[in-house]
């Protein structure tokens, strides 16, 4: 493989930056997957939950946010697991990062998990003082879920990422992309706060709606366009050829983006 070779430099081996990134954090990585495939397990059980029990699919009370909280945190924690192999950034870093933010990841599903056997709004929900601490736990989760992922996206475009052909535009888009999924998200808890804090409780759980597309489109582009490009590299198809479906791929990903937006604008 390119990336395990072995440069010399002054007589003494020494590693690719990519390699030297990725080098001493496989626990973590063991780690952040492991809990990631717990959490996409999580969901499918309240998948099975919801088909016994039944009960409404939409609304802020019902088993669709574990479901759906589950599969998505999951899925992203082991995509930004992978993604982020192709950066170059110090290993200890990294590997810190991706433990904090399997972390939260575990706090905010645990959180919606917890409301919502409980059967209460797991999100904007201040009627007890228990209730207003797990919705600002998930708020302030929220927050270092921001910092942490838009870390990655600052360490995506500060260097190069390294893998395949395509692969660096689908990690930088992909990041990019995720960036508008966090916006997005912080604009739903912004605005369901400020209604509840001036006493429109019922309004504020209804108000995220308009943009919960928007939110859930964006989320998985950083999964999708690098994914696309390592299956592109097991191809016989020319570097050029493969970039250029990565490009493609990453214009329609930005476009239905784009329409998801335009259709929060339209329905906000």
């Amino acid at each position: 493989m390119e990336t395990t070779k072995l440069t010399r430099e002054g007589g003494r081996a020494k590693r690719p930056p990519v390699v030297a990134a990725t080098a001493g954090d496989r626990p973590a990585e063991r780690l952040c997957r492991t809990v990631g495939l717990l959490l996409i397990l999580s969901g499918l059980v309240h998948l099975v939950v919801f088909a016994v029990d039944g009960g409404p699919w939409d609304g802020p009370v019902s088993w669709r946010k574990p479901v759906t909280f589950g599969l998505s945190f999951g899925a992203t924690l082991i995509a930004v697991t992978w993604v982020t192999s192709y950066l170059r950034i110090g290993p200890r870093l990294r590997a810190l990062l991706l433990v904090v933010f399997a972390a939260d990841c575990v706090v905010e599903v645990g959180g919606i998990t917890l409301q919502a056997w409980r059967g209460v709004p797991s999100h904007l929900d201040m009627e007890t003082p228990f209730d207003t601490a797990v919705s600002m736990t998930l708020a302030v989760g929220g927050g270092v879920l921001v910092v942490l992922l838009t870390a990655f996206a600052v360490a995506s475009f500060r260097h190069r990422p390294a893998g395949p052909a395509g692969m660096a535009l689908a990690v930088r888009s992909g990041f990019a992309i995720l960036l508008v999924a966090l916006a997005s998200g912080a604009a739903m808890i912004a605005r369901g706060v400020l209604l509840t804090r001036t006493g429109h409780q019922e309004a504020a759980y209804h108000s995220t709606a308009p943009l919960k597309p928007l939110h859930g489109v964006s989320l998985h582009a950083v999964l999708v366009l690098p994914l696309l490009a390592r299956l592109l590299s097991g191809t016989s198809w020319s570097e050029p050829a493969r970039r250029r479906i990565v490009a493609a791929a990453t214009g329609c990903y930005v476009a239905a983006v784009i329409g998801a937006g335009v259709w929060a604008v339209l329905t906000y």
